[in-house]
């Protein structure tokens, strides 16, 4: 396509033979945009471009203009200002300014050259912000008179785009905050103050972070009954600015608006409030920089092993090899290589049983008489034994007491399955007490059945593995309580009302 050729060749004077002489004209024009300047001269580029070496002449800036203009980075017109002779006016002379992909190149370069050099943050003032932004929306929903929007909006605006720098900082301080291939390569005493600088900001985020998570989490909490409305007449007030249509389009336009502010409050809501079985963002992140701890004592320690004049192996060979330069015979020689390699005779390894066992330690492999291996210790690594054959056991009361096992345990099982599986609704509660088999059948059913809800508050209805049972799980109030006693310990948590129904005829 003519449009992804084009936009790939936006970003051919990276790569280019002269992709720094390129850089450095892109640079001038990136300035200039940035000064409010319109337009630039060849003349102009050529005295404020910061040239690496020696400057080129205006001919080869020409030149890369030229090229430049041609990939659609630049956008070229006749400079008709300094024309003063009819050989003025037939000689090309050119205006460049920034094309409108010359702009985008140019911002995602800065972009992308920004989000390398970037260190994360841990950001405890945006935690600060965050409450108090949230605190001035339960203000807000409190008010008696109309809501302001463009006081909602305006907040909302604040609230969102601290919290995304929050969240984007997080992220890259998760993605690997040890630094150990640095801490591997500085001096002791950099790695000293460093640590104690590290140690110090974790424990200083880590307090802010729990002190402050939970008063946000009763601030998104508090706003619950009122958000929606607020996001509602914000999304309305953002909708008037949409291009003029019939009533679908503006209705569409609408909802995109709700859509998106709704995605941005689930998103700040799950940072700092669970959902579900998960636990909320900002649990995670206290874990990980509590782990960042650990983590750099490791790599302290590994800097401190590897300074404390252990050799390397090559240090090793390197320091033999010096030996073996240094010998006076090829008879030192081979006792060096016997000690340094462990060439000793090992003439306590029994590999043949018909082979000479008298021979003693000192004897020479070269010396000493063949030694016979067998193919299978060659190819499988072991040799197999001689003699007979073991005689085969007789298992049967081994079989016998398995067996009475395993229908004792049948019986148990089916037992508690007969207990619990009444047709009839019954609170978890109303169990009170089970033996060990009955309450293995209830925490199988209890996982299979919670396995496919989606929300705590959802009720659930499955069959099971086994096709023998089916079973409606409904959960009753968040207040309510249920304990079950075990001979492992008391079994306690929210109440349901669990229905367990046997499956007949395969329905």
């Amino acid at each position: 396509m003519r449009v992804a050729s084009h936009a790939a060749d936006l970003f051919r004077h990276v790569s280019a033979d002269k992709a720094g002489f390129y850089r450095c004209i892109m640079d001038v024009f990136a300035a200039a945009k940035r000064q409010y300047r319109l337009q630039l001269r060849p003349d102009e580029v050529f005295g404020e471009a910061d040239w690496p070496g020696a400057p080129p002449s205006i001919e080869e800036v020409n030149a890369a203009l030229a090229q430049l203009a041609a990939w659609g980075n630049l956008e070229s017109h006749p400079d008709m200002a300094r024309v003063s002779s009819l050989d003025d006016y037939y000689r090309a002379r050119f205006l460049y300014r920034l094309s409108q992909g010359g702009e985008a190149v140019e911002a995602a370069l800065v972009t992308f050259m920004r989000t390398l050099l970037r260190r994360a943050e841990l950001q405890t003032v945006a935690l600060e912000d965050i409450a108090s932004r949230l605190q001035a929306l339960n203000a807000l929903a409190r008010e008696t008179s109309q809501s302001d929007a463009a006081k909602i909006h305006e907040t909302l605006r604040d609230l969102i785009r601290v919290f995304e720098g929050l969240a984007e900082n997080a992220q890259a301080f998760m993605a690997g905050v040890a630094r150990s291939i640095e801490l591997q390569q500085a001096d002791a005493t950099a790695v000293a103050s460093y640590k104690r600088r590290l140690i110090d900001y974790l424990e200083r985020f880590i307090g802010d972070l729990v002190r402050r998570s939970d008063i946000i989490a009763r601030h998104i909490v508090a706003l619950e009954p009122a958000i929606d409305a607020m996001l509602a007449l914000v999304a309305e007030r953002e909708a008037r600015d949409a291009a003029p249509g019939d009533a679908q389009g503006e209705a569409d336009a609408r909802q995109r608006h709700l859509q998106g502010w709704q995605e941005r409050w689930r998103g700040l809501r799950s940072w700092f409030l669970s959902i579900g079985h998960e636990p909320p963002q900002a649990e995670l992140l206290r874990a990980r920089a509590r782990s960042a701890i650990p983590q750099l004592l490791s790599a302290i320690a590994a800097l401190n092993e590897r300074r404390s004049g252990r050799s390397d192996r090559s240090s090793d060979f390197r320091m033999l090899a010096q030996w073996f330069a240094a010998c006076e015979s090829d008879g030192d020689a081979h006792r060096l290589a016997r000690a340094a390699f462990a060439l000793h005779p090992a003439r306590h390894f029994s590999l043949d049983a018909e082979a000479d066992t008298d021979l003693p330690a000192t004897m020479s492999w070269a010396d000493a008489p063949p030694l016979k291996i067998h193919p299978r210790l060659r190819e499988y690594g072991e040799a197999a034994p001689r003699g007979p054959l073991p005689r085969v056991r007789d298992r049967s009361r081994e079989r016998a007491e398995l067996e009475q096992q395993l229908a004792e345990q049948a019986h148990y099982i089916e037992a508690a399955r007969q207990r619990l599986a009444t047709g009839k609704p019954m609170r978890l509660s109303e169990l009170r007490e089970l033996d060990v088999h009955a309450f293995e059948v209830l925490l199988g059913l209890l996982g299979e059945t919670l396995g496919e809800q989606r929300n705590p508050d959802d009720t659930v209805a499955r069959q099971t593995g086994d096709g023998l049972l089916h079973v409606r799980l409904e959960p009753l109030g968040a207040e309510s309580h249920a304990e079950i006693a075990t001979p492992h310990g008391v079994f306690s948590g929210r109440d349901h009302l669990i229905t367990v129904t046997p499956v007949r005829d395969g329905r």
